[in-house]
């Protein structure tokens, strides 16, 4: 118990440090302000296993700067990190929502994106919103999910280095950076790079949104 309140702390202690830094605000863009504008919903896909300062972490960046966050999964359940003991509620399941709900979509780590991708409704759904050009963002394993929806065909990607072979398989050029962002497409290698990772999603939601909306 003990173990887990600490972690929790120093997760909090991240999330206020990445989102409250001076001017980040002013270099970011304004918060988006629901009663003057529509709000961007991000998704994030998840399952038993996931990463929980992947999730956790840029989940708590983003709402810090006004985007609505869905949670979303093979079915509503609540599933449980696989390097802690928290856990995450799937609000959506991939069944009962379609593409046009979203303006971006996170694929978090973990052991759970070697789950995910063996769900057809679940590539499927990965797919679609890929080749929707709407922003698509994935750290550590969860570029995995793309190499089975087979859509890293020419493009630029990162990701966990032991996965490396795997997304150049799947016809990726991989890079050993921080962040790649190759138009839509938007991906991360390890937590230590969360921060750029999660600026990345919300510059790329942020002008998507406004030039659709």
């Amino acid at each position: 118990m003990i173990k887990k309140m600490v972690k929790l702390f120093y997760l909090i202690l991240i999330v206020v440090l990445l989102t409250g830094c001076p001017g980040e605000i002013n270099h970011l863009g304004e918060v988006y302000d629901p009663t003057v504008i529509p709000r961007p919903n991000v998704a994030v896909l998840v399952t038993e296993g996931f990463h929980d300062e992947e999730v956790y972490m840029t989940m708590g960046y983003l709402s810090n700067y006004g985007m609505d966050i869905t949670v979303i999964g093979p079915q509503t359940s609540t599933v449980k990190a696989y390097n802690s003991d928290f856990t995450l509620n799937i609000q959506r399941s991939v069944n009962n929502i379609s593409v046009d709900e979203f303006d971006g979509l996170i694929l978090p780590g973990g052991t759970a994106p070697s789950v995910l991708r063996e769900d057809p409704a679940i590539v499927e759904f990965v797919k679609e919103f890929f080749e929707s050009e709407k922003p698509v963002a994935a750290i550590c394993h969860g570029p995995q999910i793309l190499a089975a929806a087979n859509v890293l065909e020419g493009r630029t990607c990162t990701g966990v280095s032991s996965i490396q072979a795997e997304l150049e398989q799947a016809g990726a050029v991989y890079k050993d950076e921080a962040v790649v962002i190759d138009r839509n497409l938007i991906t991360s290698r390890t937590p230590p790079d969360l921060f750029v990772f999660s600026r990345a999603i919300f510059n790329a939601v942020t002008s998507s949104f406004r030039f659709c909306c």
